[in-house]
């Protein structure tokens, strides 16, 4: 009677045992890839790259469309070594279009401060939602379709506020990104550890997104509330 309840421990075990090596090598990417993201912010800044400034209904479009072209190259490569160059070549590319809002907050007399508050702030974020996710008994699986909603709501009112140019708007995206990916993190970090995803690419491809929007939507709310002029 004993045997079918130790070999479902077992499994769960084993499951658990795959999924924490899996974990690993995704932080140990995920840690690479923020290499590329800072030389591509910095390039961009030096360069004050746009993706279509004077049109940004055209930028945003042509963003998607880039940036589902890399989801398209990782998923492909995802199994091999090329799975790993693409992942960086993203990174690069969203370290890029990271730059103009960069660039804007160090036009701030504490723009520098602002930066690395965002990146203090995220890297918290980040250790604080992982460690839960770890080690809670609580299955937080279930969350991914109403994340999923929420980024969908998110992504129609960034669309809808370049036309309707609304501050609060704006405001209340930034603040519902955060939160969104924050739990996301929660999401995707336990998907690894309990065997839910087994491609450590695909499962950093996952994180980093999470940890990108919420620098990006935290550093615009403190250039907003935060930033002094000279």
């Amino acid at each position: 009677m004993n045997q079918p309840l130790q070999q479902t421990y077992s499994h769960q075990d084993i499951a658990r045992s795959a999924g924490h090596r899996v974990m690993r090598n995704t932080y140990w990417l995920l840690a690479l890839s923020m290499i590329p993201s800072v030389l591509g912010a910095w390039l961009g800044v030096q360069i004050k790259f746009t993706l279509f400034a004077g049109n940004p209904m055209i930028g945003m479009i042509a963003f998607m469309a880039i940036a589902f072209g890399f989801f398209y190259a990782i998923e492909k490569t995802k199994d091999s070594g090329w799975g790993v160059a693409v992942l960086l070549g993203f990174t690069f590319f969203m370290g890029l279009m990271l730059s103009r809002l960069i660039n804007q907050t160090l036009g701030y007399s504490n723009g520098g401060a602002l930066v690395m508050t965002a990146f203090g702030g995220t890297a918290t974020i980040l250790g604080v939602m992982a460690t839960i996710a770890t080690v809670s008994k609580r299955d937080f699986s279930g969350m991914g379709r109403w994340l999923f909603a929420g980024v969908l709501v998110i992504l129609v009112a960034a669309v809808a506020n370049i036309f309707l140019q609304m501050p609060a708007l704006y405001l209340a995206v930034s603040v519902l990104a955060i939160g969104i990916f924050s739990a996301y993190i929660l999401h995707d970090v336990q998907q690894v550890i309990n065997g839910g995803e087994t491609n450590y690419i695909r499962a950093t491809l996952n994180i980093y997104l999470d940890v990108y929007n919420i620098f990006a939507n935290l550093l615009a709310l403190l250039g907003i509330f935060g930033g002094q002029r000279d």
